[in-house]
């Protein structure tokens, strides 16, 4: 470091070295998230020329040597010269920065690309990129590496690479079919930008893929998995083509059975704005532009409280909203709002008014823009800030929401009906929430007359050092009770297996006996009124035996804090006890001790057992298999299971929430068909020694 600063310090970064400098400014990361940003920005590009109305299949390889190719039949990106640079279009497309055909020159009308940098940046951060375009009757190809254009020896993104000295040169690979038009890209992503780990997610590719088919009706999406390690030894190929559009994306995203419909509310608006227009001289001008804004949503409300969203630009997913958001939010304020003024004497609503979470909740909304150059907020487009759009998505979503309630139709009646009626109970709900809650103080276990009598609580107060552990069957209490340290630990049984609340109303899980007990013993309401700042305990602990029995228990527990105390789960204070399956009594020569071994899986007994029979060891016969927790003492219990100097706990995250509300969908919900189905496919790989007998 030194105190002098001067101009010879400054550094210019040229053309691609500041993506590479900075590649997060970019992409976000250099985990696999950007990683998967980079495959984004390639896959974008055919996708805007699907929805310019060419190419209708795109086709993504995730190949063996770590590379990715994606596929279209398009218009091919421009192979002649760009006449200010003088360089072809593909060389113009993949090394310059803020160029490409979107910037308002009249081949897309809208887009997801609006910056020009995404292949470029792409480019950048490869170690080798490959580019062939049909066009003309031609193949045409170029390769590149870490955004240099040149010449590879072989098909290696390691082999050796010849940069081109003095001008770049665009060959000719082959002939095409007369009319086959089309881009082909495959790279490598550099090892030396990108940290070890960093790898594409075909979950994340698929859920992508799959949204995207949904936003664009007829447009096929096939991802192949070349990579070694696939669960059937061979590469795996999965396709994407939704013709019912957002409909059926609203319907597939759907977490509960519905109160409405899936409602289309579509339309279009007008507005102007000054933005610079480059001119065939070469300058930019400011001039004022008329854009046009179509708007397309998809609404249905469902039974549940939970609001699943999702907003979209151009197809480009904006998971932080904004001004399209924000127009929708109003709209359906304004709607609900009069409507329910309009009905007040039959609602029986008072002087109380709707809240935007009364009107979201069971929401299950797909909202769409399309509109040319819109003005997002970075190059990771989460945010639309164009605000003009905010007023065209209210206008439209007030006008059709009013004619469908305005509608004279059955249907249409008896669902607005069933919806006012959902809102303003959700609203009364709300106000009843927080009456009690203003009017309750929260009673300690000391002073608490009304907890459960089976609940054996805990002395301390200290919420953070306090564990709530649950447990199966009575039998088992009796031991815990002598095992636990009564100072913070407290113990709530529960009797069997707990109702299936994936498939019960919310009303039926209140009035069962063990699922209302546990939502009154930690103390912090249960749905919307979850708070978690009132929960009891800072740990939750599900012990059950360790046989088939107690994982059902656990999951049925589990699928209960999913549902309605799922912030508990997010904060990552839920957890599993993990106790042994045997206990192995090693026998020492002499007057030394006998030693004491508890192991956790068939596995581990059989490998200690192996152990000690190679070290001259002998263990007392027969090796006690523990088929639940009443049948150790409590010694033994708190060695392995509670103390927490030696027991071991499985922490319960959620990582993916919407992927863990399928699979509980799946094991746990109303619709059986596709729970046979899993069950049948899945029996190959259940073995004798998987059950517990």
């Amino acid at each position: 470091m030194t105190a002098e600063y001067s101009a010879h310090h400054l550094q210019v970064l040229e053309g691609l070295e500041a993506v590479r400098k900075r590649p997060g400014m970019y992409i976000g990361s250099t985990d696999s998230r950007g990683l998967m940003h980079c495959l984004w920005e390639i896959i974008d590009n055919s996708v805007d020329e699907a929805l310019a109305g060419h190419g209708s299949r795109i086709d993504i390889v995730l190949h063996a040597d770590g590379s990715v190719e994606v596929r279209d039949r398009a218009r091919g990106i421009p192979v002649d010269i760009e006449p200010r640079t003088g360089l072809t279009g593909v060389e113009v497309v993949f090394t310059k920065l803020h160029a490409g055909g979107k910037f308002g020159g009249g081949s897309y009308a809208a887009s997801g690309g609006l910056h020009g940098v995404g292949a470029s940046v792409v480019n950048a951060l490869s170690e080798r990129l490959d580019v062939e375009v049909d066009r003309g009757g031609k193949t045409w190809a170029m390769s590149f590496h870490r955004g240099e254009p040149g010449v590879f020896s072989n098909g290696s993104p390691d082999s050796g690479f010849t940069p081109f000295e003095e001008r770049s040169e665009l060959r000719v690979a082959g002939r095409a079919a007369k009319g086959v038009t089309g881009t082909r890209i495959r790279y490598w992503a550099d090892r030396q930008i990108f940290t070890k780990d960093a790898a594409f997610n075909l979950q994340e590719l698929e859920q992508r893929a799959r949204q995207t088919a949904f936003l664009v009706p007829g447009l096929e999406i096939v991802i192949r998995d070349e990579r070694p390690g696939t669960e059937a030894g061979e590469p795996v190929e999965t396709s994407y083509r939704f013709d019912g559009g957002i409909s059926e994306f609203a319907d597939y995203l759907a977490p509960d059975s519905g109160v409405t419909d899936t409602w289309r509310l579509t339309g279009e608006g007008r507005f102007t704005e000054t933005v610079p227009v480059l001119q065939p001289s070469g300058a930019m001008v400011p001039t004022e532009v008329e854009r046009e804004c179509h708007v397309d949503v998809a609404v249905r409300w469902g039974t549940g409280y939970e609001t699943v969203s999702r907003s979209f630009v151009n197809i480009i997913a904006t998971p932080k909203g904004g001004t399209h958001q924000q127009g929708f939010e109003q709209g359906l304020m304004k709607v609900l709002r009069d409507q329910v003024a309009q009905n007040a004497r039959r609602l029986k609503v008072g002087g109380d008014k709707l809240e935007k979470d009364d009107i979201l909740a069971g929401l299950t909304a797909v909202l769409t823009v399309r509109v040319a150059e819109p003005q997002f907020e970075g190059q990771t487009k989460e945010v639309l800030g164009t605000p003009a759009v905010r007023q065209i998505v209210s206008n439209v979503v007030t006008r059709e929401l009013t004619a469908r309630f305005t509608s004279p139709k059955r249907d249409d009646k008896a669902q607005t009906s069933l919806l006012l009626d959902k809102v303003v109970s959700e609203m009364k709900a709300r106000i009843s929430a927080r009456t009690h809650k203003e009017t309750q103080r929260r009673k300690n276990a000391l002073e608490s007359s009304s907890l459960p009598a089976k609940l054996a609580d805990c002395r301390s107060n200290d919420v953070a050092e306090s564990e709530l552990f649950i447990v199966e069957g009575d039998s088992a209490l009796g031991t815990a009770k002598l095992a636990r340290n009564s100072e913070f630990q407290a113990l709530l049984p529960i009797r069997g297996k707990i109702l299936n609340v994936q498939k019960a109303s919310i009303s039926d899980m209140l009035s069962n006996a063990e699922c209302a007990a546990i939502i009154q013993v930690i103390g912090a309401g249960s749905g919307r009124s979850f708070d978690l700042d009132t929960a009891r305990y800072g740990k939750i602990i599900l012990m059950s035996d360790a046989d088939v029995d107690g994982a059902h228990i656990r999951t049925l527990l589990l699928t209960l804090f999913f549902r309605y105390m799922r912030p508990l789960i997010d904060e990552g204070r839920v957890y599993a006890a993990v106790p042994p399956l045997h206990r192995v009594v090693v026998m020492n020569p002499g007057s030394k001790p006998n030693e004491t071994i508890y192991t956790y899986s068939e596995a581990e007994l059989h490998g200690l057992l192996t152990k000690l029979t190679k070290a001259g060891k002998r263990w007392q016969e027969p090796v006690q298999r523990y088929k639940g927790l009443g049948e150790m003492d409590a010694d033994q219990l708190a060695t392995t299971t509670m103390d927490r100097n030696g027991r071991t706990l499985r922490r319960v995250r959620m990582q993916d929430a919407e992927a863990a509300a399928s699979v509980f969908e799946l094991l746990m919900g109303n619709d059986v068909a596709p729970r046979k189905e899993f069950i049948i496919d899945s029996s190959d790989r259940l073995g004798r020694e998987r059950i517990d007998a």
